[in-house]
C-alpha cells in the first residue's frame, strides 16, 4: 500500500493534477483572505471605536461645558457624569482636572493618586494629544480637553493648554461581531465563487486536455501492441486549437513513421541503386530453393555477373555516371528475365542470378543470351555513350554443390575462371577443375580475410654497405599473421595477383612501413617498396604518394619503388611520364631482379631509376661458378657507367660478400647482413 501511494505521488494524471491544484488555489485563497480579513477586521474595528469615542467625548465635553457656563460646583459636575455613565450602561466615563484647573480650583480627593499611576492619563495631560488602546473586548479612549479663547473667559489659562481629559471605556463586542458577520460573509461568498470557478477550470481541463491526451496515449498503446501504423487519431479530438494542431502533427508523425518504415523494409530486402535485391535477401531465396529442390529432386543455376573495367567508367566519367550505368544493365537484366528469376546486386559491379527449375544446360544458354545482350546494349550516360561487357560465371545445383556456402563460392569461382580467360565470357566449372580452381579460390579468401582482420604486415630487411654491413636502407616486405606463424609473400603473392588483392596488400604494407619508420624517427636511411602491376596502373594513387609520405611524417626522398619488368611491361608508356614526375618530388626508382628478363637492358635504356638490384640468382652462385660472377661483373659494370647504385640480392655469406666489395657493388642484402624482421629497433 506504501509502494502505491509512493507511485502514485510520483505519477499522477491531469484529471487528478487539475483537482489537487484547484484545492490547493482554493485552500491557499481561503487562508489568505483569512489572514487578510482578520487584519482588516482589527484596523477597522480600531478606526470604527476611535470615532466613536471622540464622537462621545465631545457629547460629553458640551454637556460639562454647558454645566460651566451657568455656574457649576463639583458636585454638579460629578452628577452630570454619572447621569452620562446611566445613559450608557456598557461604557465607563470619568474626567479628570488638568494642572491649569488644579491650580486655580483645586484638586479633587483621589485624582491625583490616579493620574501617578496611570501612564495613559500622563500621556494625555501632559502631551495634550488623543490615546486609545485597544485590548480584547474594550476600548479606552482618552479624549484631552485644550485651552480654547471661550475658556480664559473662566480660566487662567494659555489657549492649547490642557484643562482636562475625558476618559471612556466601552465595549467593542458588538461592533466586533457586526464586523466579522460581514467579513465571514464575503469571505464565505468568496469561496464559493472560487470553488465554482476551479471546478469549472478542472471539468474544461479535463475535457478539453486530459480526454484528448488519453485518446493520444490509448493509441499508442494500441499501435505498440499491435505495431499497426496505419491507425490515426479523430479529425477533431478537442476545441482547442493546440490539441487540434498536436493531432495533426501526431497523424503526420505516424504517416510519417509509416513511411519510414515501408522504406526500410525495401531497403531491407533491395538494393536502393537498382531496385534489385541485395545480397541478404538473395541468400534466403538461395536457402529456400535449395531446401525445395532438395525435396522435389529439382535442378536449378546460379549466374554471377562481374562487369568488366567497371573501374574505368568510375575513374574516366565519375561515380554518379557509374551509377546510371549500372541501373541500366540492372534493367536490361531484369526485362530479359522470367518472373520466377530472382536478380540481385551482391556489391559493386557484381550481380547474382538465381534460375529456378532450371538444369545445367539451359542456365548456360540463359548466361550466354544474357552476355549478348549486355554487349550489344548502348548504355546512353549524359557524357555519351558506352557499352559495358561482364563476365559470367554459372554453376548449378547439385553438379556443383549441394547447400549454400558451397555453391556460393562455386559461382564466384567460376566467375573469376571466366575473367582468367579473358572476360567477356560465360565459364562453368567441371569436375575436372572444380578443385583446383576452388583451392584458388579458398586462398583468395584466405588473404581476403587477413586484409579484413588487419594481418597484412611489414616486415623489414636491411640493405648494408657491403664493407661495413651497415644498413644504408630497408627492404619492406609484405607478410601475413596467421595465429602463431608469419606467412612469406611467397605463400600467398600469386594468389591475391589473381583474385585482384595484390593492389590492397601494396596499400596495406606501404601505409604500415611508413608509420613503423615514423614511430621510430628513421633517419638518413630509405625504404625500399614493392609495387604490382595493378598498383602502379592506378595513376592517381601514385601520384599522391609523396603527400602520403608527407603525411606519415617522412620525406619523399627516403622512399624508393622496385619496379621488375613485369610491372613496367603493362604501363610503359605512362610509366616513363610517371616516373619523371615522382622523381621531381624526391621520390627514387630501383629496377628489381635486373638480368632476370630479356627486356632489362632495354628498360636500363627507357626509364630514369636511381638503383639496379642484381637478380640473386646470379650472386648466390657466384663464388662457384664465374659465368654467374662474370655476369654480376658485367651488370655492375654497365649501371655504373648509367651512373646507378647497384645492389647485390642474396648475398648470404662472407665470400660472397668479400667479391662484392672487390668488384665495387654498392649495396648488398641477404641473410649475411639480417634476416627480415617485424620492427626498425
Amino acid at each position: 500500500m506504501i509502494g502505491i501511494f509512493r507511485r502514485s505521488l510520483r505519477s499522477f494524471t491531469i484529471g487528478q493534477f487539475t483537482l489537487g491544484l484547484s484545492g490547493i488555489i482554493v485552500l491557499f485563497s481561503a487562508l489568505t483572505v483569512l489572514l487578510l480579513s482578520t487584519f482588516v477586521e482589527q484596523r477597522a474595528i480600531s478606526e470604527l471605536a476611535q470615532k466613536d469615542a471622540r464622537q462621545t467625548s465631545e457629547l460629553v465635553f458640551q454637556s460639562l461645558y454647558s454645566a460651566m457656563r451657568k455656574g457649576w460646583d463639583k458636585q454638579e459636575i460629578h452628577d452630570i457624569i454619572q447621569r452620562l455613565n446611566e445613559t450608557l450602561p456598557n461604557a465607563k466615563i470619568r474626567v479628570f482636572r488638568g494642572d491649569p484647573v488644579v491650580a486655580q480650583f483645586g484638586e479633587i480627593n483621589g485624582e491625583r493618586a490616579i493620574r501617578d499611576q496611570d501612564d495613559l492619563l500622563r500621556q494625555a495631560l501632559g502631551q495634550g494629544k488623543e490615546v486609545l488602546q485597544q485590548s480584547q473586548d474594550s476600548l479606552r479612549y482618552l479624549y484631552p480637553l485644550l485651552v480654547r479663547e471661550e475658556c480664559q473667559a473662566c480660566h487662567q489659562a494659555e489657549i492649547g493648554a490642557v484643562n482636562g481629559v475625558v476618559d471612556i471605556t466601552f465595549p467593542i463586542q458588538n461592533l466586533k461581531v457586526s464586523l466579522a458577520f460581514v467579513i465571514r460573509s464575503v469571505i464565505a461568498y468568496f469561496a464559493i465563487i472560487l470553488t465554482i470557478i476551479c471546478c469549472a477550470v478542472y471539468f474544461k481541463l479535463r475535457f478539453f486536455v486530459a480526454f484528448p491526451i488519453r485518446r493520444f496515449v490509448g493509441l499508442i498503446d494500441e499501435i505498440i501492441q499491435h505495431t499497426d501504423l496505419t491507425r490515426r487519431l479523430d479529425q477533431k479530438p478537442s476545441h482547442l486549437s493546440e490539441i487540434q494542431k498536436l493531432s495533426d502533427h501526431f497523424n503526420c508523425l505516424l504517416s510519417t513513421i509509416q513511411d519510414y518504415q515501408d522504406r526500410l523494409r525495401t531497403y531491407s530486402d533491395h538494393d536502393p541503386l537498382t531496385g534489385t535485391y541485395n545480397r541478404r535477401k538473395f541468400e534466403d531465396f538461395l536457402k529456400l530453393e535449395v531446401d525445395r529442390s532438395r525435396r522435389h529432386g529439382h535442378a536449378f543455376s546460379l549466374i554471377m555477373i562481374d562487369v568488366d573495367n567497371f573501374k574505368h567508367i568510375n575513374d574516366t566519367y565519375g561515380h554518379p555516371v557509374g551509377d546510371l550505368a549500372l541501373k541500366e544493365l540492372a534493367s536490361v537484366l531484369r526485362h530479359r528475365l522470367r518472373r520466377t528469376d530472382v536478380l540481385a546486386r551482391l556489391g559493386g559491379d557484381e550481380f547474382a542470378i538465381l534460375l529456378p527449375d532450371t538444369p545445367q544446360p539451359q542456365g548456360e544458354s540463359t548466361a550466354e543470351a544474357l552476355r549478348r545482350a549486355i554487349s550489344e546494349t548502348v548504355v546512353r550516360l549524359p557524357v555519351g555513350k558506352t557499352r559495358v561487357q561482364a563476365s559470367f560465371g554459372m554453376v548449378s545445383f547439385p553438379d556443383n554443390g549441394e547447400d549454400v556456402e558451397k555453391l556460393t563460392i562455386a559461382m564466384d569461382v567460376a566467375m573469376y575462371k571466366a575473367k582468367r580467360l579473358g572476360k567477356n565470357l560465360v565459364a562453368t566449372l567441371d569436375a575436372s577443375e572444380e578443385g583446383l580452381m576452388m583451392e584458388v579460390f579458398n586462398r583468395g579468401q584466405q588473404v581476403q580475410r587477413a586484409l579484413i582482420e588487419d594481418r597484412v604486415i611489414p616486415f623489414f630487411q636491411p640493405i648494408s654497405l657491403p664493407d661495413s654491413g651497415k644498413p644504408y636502407a630497408y627492404e619492406v616486405l609484405a607478410r601475413i599473421r596467421d595465429e602463431d606463424a608469419i606467412l612469406p609473400a611467397a605463400a600467398f603473392i600469386e594468389t591475391a595477383e589473381e583474385l585482384g588483392l595484390d593492389r590492397a596488400i601494396d596499400e596495406t604494407v606501404f601505409r604500415k612501413g611508413l608509420a613503423e619508420a615514423a614511430r621510430v624517427g628513421l633517419t638518413g636511411v630509405k625504404l625500399f617498396f614493392n609495387l604490382s602491376a595493378r598498383t602502379i596502373g592506378d595513376t592517381a594513387w601514385m601520384r599522391a604518394l609523396p603527400q602520403v609520405i608527407r603525411d606519415a611524417g617522412l620525406q619523399p626522398s627516403q622512399v624508393v619503388l622496385e619496379l621488375t619488368e613485369r610491372e613496367a611491361l603493362p604501363n610503359f608508356d605512362k610509366l616513363i611520364e610517371l616516373m619523371g614526375d615522382l622523381r621531381a618530388t624526391g621520390l627514387a626508382f630501383a629496377l628489381d631482379d635486373f638480368g632476370s628478363g630479356f627486356s632489362s637492358f632495354l628498360y636500363l635504356k627507357y626509364l630514369s631509376v636511381d638503383y639496379v638490384k642484381i637478380e640473386g640468382s646470379f650472386v648466390r652462385h657466384m663464388t662457384t661458378d664465374h659465368r654467374d660472377r662474370i655476369m654480376v661483373e658485367h651488370i655492375h659494370s654497365m649501371a655504373r657507367q648509367f651512373g646507378l647504385k647497384t645492389i647485390a640480392e642474396f648475398v648470404e655469406d662472407e665470400e660472397t660478400n668479400r667479391l662484392l666489395q672487390e668488384m665495387g657493388v654498392d649495396l648488398g642484402q641477404g641473410y649475411h647482413y639480417g634476416r627480415p624482421r617485424e620492427t626498425l629497433e
